[in-house]
């Protein structure tokens, strides 16, 4: 015991205690900034060459033809929006259900079996899941369609959702759902009642943060809703979207067509940076209501 303490004592081994700590803490800053400074640059290099082409028209009006300087990106921001939303409608009810099956029945052999298809979902590239819509959905209706997009976005969408829900429930503490048991309420009850309103805020959290991988997500677009230059709304005919627009214009010899492409993907960053925003509001507030 004397010979520890005066181990401890050392002056010398403080020194090389401080010294090393002293690097760890460089070297984790060091880490942070070679981590932070890309994103940094892109975001500003984005805002700085955007943002100089934003405009009313941009929001209001259809892209002009080759040689006529103007227009916009209306109809791909109003078919992002269709996309999501189709999206929405297929990735957050299967992705909360499975989350939910995997939480709730871990020890059954079709939770297992949906855990492990949702780990592998999440880890194939993005173009492999639009050519899967393309054999799916596009050859069958022999069109491209906002119908074979949103599908495409929707699967994209599952893991992330299921991911999150299940790990929110996990949370939950189980003496809630034994008392919920106790009073004679149903487990299915219990389940959509009070161990999914508890986690609600954290699954909200997942799902905003799917959607704002699916409304930045190109190459399965390239194989389903393909773009259009026009005004369409209707889910069975190819629909222009964001993504596509500004990869359509980015790759085109034309000086107008790079500046709107410039100010797309700045109102693509802006739109997940606001959807970060709302993750991080609603994160914090669940976490003060939980103090």
């Amino acid at each position: 015991m004397e010979l520890t303490e005066k181990k401890f004592k050392m002056p010398g081994n403080i020194r090389r205690r401080k010294l090393v700590n002293s690097v760890m803490i460089i070297l984790c800053v060091i880490a942070g900034i070679i981590t932070i400074l890309p994103l940094l640059y892109i975001f500003f290099y984005t805002t700085k060459s955007g943002i100089t082409s934003l405009n009313l028209d941009f929001f209001i009006n259809m892209p002009k033809p080759v040689g006529e300087e103007g227009g916009g990106m209306a109809n791909a921001i109003v078919g992002s929006i269709i996309l999501i939303g189709i999206g929405s409608l297929i990735g957050i009810p299967v992705g909360v259900m499975s989350g939910i099956y995997i939480s709730e029945y871990s020890k059954n052999i079709t939770a297992f079996i949906i855990k492990f298809v949702t780990d592998i979902l999440s880890g194939i590239p993005s173009i492999i899941i639009g050519i899967f819509a393309y054999g799916l959905i596009v050859i069958n209706m022999q069109r491209f369609s906002a119908l074979a997009g949103g599908f495409a976005l929707g699967i994209l969408m599952i893991p992330t959702i299921t991911k999150v829900t299940e790990e929110m429930l996990k949370l939950v503490p189980q003496s809630i759902r034994e008392a919920s048991l106790a009073l004679g309420v149903s487990r299915w009850k219990t389940v959509l009642r009070i161990a999914l309103t508890t986690a609600s805020s954290g699954i909200i959290t997942g799902i905003l943060l799917a959607i704002a991988r699916a409304a930045g997500e190109t190459a399965p677009l390239l194989f389903t809703a393909f773009g259009n230059s026009f005004w369409q709304t209707e889910i069975d005919q190819p629909i222009a979207a964001l993504p596509l627009q500004i990869f359509a214009y980015a790759i085109s010899p034309y000086e107008d067509w790079h500046r709107q492409a410039w100010a797309g993907a700045f109102v693509l960053i802006l739109l997940v940076f606001v959807i970060n925003l709302i993750v991080r509001f609603v994160t914090r507030n669940k976490f003060s209501g939980n103090q």
